[in-house]
């Protein structure tokens, strides 16, 4: 019984054996079939991983492209900061210590940058965290003096923006900010990186892909400490390195001297804006907008504080006046109610009206500037007589009205190609009858004279006065001269865009410049008082557009709401008269009559660029001939 029982077990040991060697040959199958899928299959990433952990990368930035005006003044370039950067999985709690001793830091910030480092994510602590920006010089040179000791901190040189005119154009030109996660999700495959900078505005943000230039690095063994090893020959010539490729220059259009002029012209109005555009080719020589921001407190470091003073400021510099806002044109408009007429041929120029100071219309009566007495056309023009062009304005009518609008750019985007531009609006009968039930024959006189509900952007209207004075061609508005690169070399240049000749006979513009003329040289011109004598000869009208009354803004001093309910003052004009070369518009916002505080700001403005100008060529001329006599 007892040796039957041992051949049993003896039995059940083999069955069980059998299965026992089964499990074991199965465990070392999957071992070696995953052997053989990380020596081949999976071969190059985990190579990869491993040559990381004995390999580090060392950023290379690229040079931002320089941005300049047309005279090849220098508006942005780069100037040499240093970046302290940590690689958290390489520094021990010493090593925090040494570099807060190193770069002096007060107990306050020596905790900071210890929490910093600590709340590094896992995944990145092998990453290198950019912990401190534009260090000062003693801080570099204790961190480099030091550096040896610290290898898990590298200092790293990279350009930082700097503009030369400060607020100067600063709307036109933008500024660089930090990129966030959403901008980095955003622009997938275009290498942006935590730390790195975009263009916020401007034609930084717009021309922002051929600014940028691309990032180099290079990649260097290290030891378990993230020391850098010494190279062999071998080693060095196996370096994985790309260059760093520098942005390109980009050239504007705009003049910054002029820039300077306008901004002198402007002091003691707190808020206005001006364009001043080249009637030959539509290059923009002048975007001024005021009141407006520093471009490098933009691009550094902005506290909260003053970012909240901007934005609640009054007079709102975070917003362009050039192209972002749309304001009642006011009888600058007065020249396209004018063409319209004398186009379609249905108001006599010659007929006279007669201005006894206001219009009736059914019960309502509105005021003129003044009781002008008998006018024609011109004289209308001259004096800015409303009579005269509400008279005039029940013969065009509102759909003819808006159809000239159109033709000379109002209501839709000029296509500058920078920030948010408004589109303007020229109200229709329909829009009228959909917004308040029915057409009323009065919002055909309000958009006669610039007001109701028309509105316009200061770009669009110096395009029109600059069709006008050019004789009919309507052009794109250009900005962007050409782009260069680093050496100097035009890679890309920019030809003026016609956008299209305007259906307007010459006859009919001829008549309405001399209108314009008159408005400044006539005696009883609006503009007259505020011409120059023996100046640069300008062409012109005035225009006071009023505003719609608001109860006084939060956190106004109430002594000085009235300020904001005050008329809009215009000029909208050309010069020289007998031979245009550029268009100018002035906008004080809140300034009152145009004749009195626009017009006179835009002689000076004119009398300075074109005086300027004859003593440049003159310098010019001067120079070329001493530097012959030196060959």
């Amino acid at each position: 019984m007892t040796l039957l029982s041992q051949r049993r077990e003896v039995g059940e040991f083999k069955k069980r054996y059998k299965w026992m060697a089964l499990v074991v040959l199965g465990v070392f199958s999957i071992l070696a079939v995953r052997v053989i899928q990380l020596q081949t299959l999976d071969y190059d990433h985990y190579a990869a991983i491993a040559q990381e952990n004995i390999t580090k990368t060392i950023p290379l930035p690229a040079t931002r492209g320089i941005v300049t005006d047309t005279a090849g003044r220098v508006i942005a370039s780069n100037r040499p900061a240093y970046n302290v950067f940590i690689t958290p999985q390489l520094v021990s709690e010493e090593d925090i210590e040494r570099v807060a001793e190193l770069m002096g830091l007060d107990p306050e910030e020596k905790a900071v940058l210890i929490q910093r480092v600590a709340d590094v994510p896992r995944r990145r602590r092998s990453h290198q965290i950019a912990m401190f920006t534009e260090i000062e010089r003693d801080q570099l040179a204790a961190l480099e003096t030091h550096g040896q000791e610290l290898p898990g901190v590298d200092v790293v040189a990279v350009p930082v923006r700097e503009y030369a005119y400060g607020n100067l154009g600063a709307h036109t030109i933008g500024y660089l900010n930090e990129v966030s996660a959403e901008d980095i999700e955003g622009h997938p495959g275009q290498g942006y990186r935590a730390g790195d900078r975009m263009g916020r505005n401007g034609v930084e943000r717009a021309w922002e892909s051929y600014l940028r230039g691309r990032d180099g690095y290079r990649r260097v063994l290290v030891d378990a400490r993230g020391t850098v090893r010494d190279h062999t020959r071998e080693e060095r010539a196996r370096e994985d390195r790309r260059e760093a490729v520098p942005g390109r220059d980009v050239t504007l259009t705009v003049d910054m001297e002029l820039m300077r002029t306008i901004d002198r012209a402007f002091r003691g109005h707190p808020s206005g804006a001006v364009v001043v555009v080249d009637v030959r080719t539509g290059r923009l020589r002048a975007l001024y907008s005021k009141p407006s921001y520093d471009l490098n407190e933009m691009s550094g470091r902005l506290s909260v504080e003053r970012y909240t003073e901007m934005r609640d400021n009054p007079f709102r510099p975070l917003i362009d006046k050039t192209l972002y806002e749309s304001f009642f044109p006011g009888s600058t408009f007065k020249v396209i109610t004018a063409l319209a007429a004398l186009e379609d041929g249905v108001f006599d120029p010659v007929t006279r009206v007669d201005c006894p100071g206001f219009f009736e219309i059914g019960n309502d009566r509105k005021r003129c500037t003044s009781a002008h007495g008998e006018v024609d056309m011109r004289r209308a023009i001259v004096a800015s007589c409303n009579v005269y062009f509400w008279t005039m304005a029940l013969e065009v009518g509102l759909e003819r009205l808006n159809r000239f609008g159109r033709d000379l750019g109002f209501g839709e985007r000029t296509g500058v190609g920078i920030n948010s531009e408004a589109s303007g609006f020229l109200p229709s009968r329909e829009w009228y009858t959909n917004h308040f039930g029915r057409f009323r024959v009065g919002y055909t006189l309000d958009a006669a004279i610039g007001q109701g509900n028309t509105r316009s952007t200061l770009v669009q209207l110096a395009m029109a006065y600059a069709a006008i004075a050019n004789g009919g061609t309507l052009f794109v508005p250009q900005l962007i001269e050409r782009v260069g690169s680093p050496d100097g070399q035009a890679i890309e240049e920019f030809e003026p865009r016609v956008r299209r000749r305007i259906s307007v006979g010459q006859e009919h513009l001829a008549y309405v410049v001399d209108g314009l003329y008159g408005v400044v040289n006539d005696p009883n011109g609006t503009a007259f008082d505020a011409r120059i004598e023996d100046g640069v000869p300008v062409a012109g009208k005035t225009g006071t557009a009023q505003v719609q009354r608001s109860r006084p803004r939060a956190g106004l001093d109430p002594g000085r709401a009235w300020f904001f309910n005050r008329d809009h003052a215009w000029f909208a004009g050309f010069a020289p008269a007998g031979a245009p070369e550029v268009a100018i518009v002035v906008l004080v916002e809140h300034g009152g009559g145009g004749g009195r505080y626009a017009a006179p700001i835009a002689m000076q403005i004119l009398q300075d660029y074109f005086g300027n100008r004859a003593t440049a060529a003159t310098r010019s001329g001067s120079s070329t001939a001493l530097a012959r006599g030196a060959r």
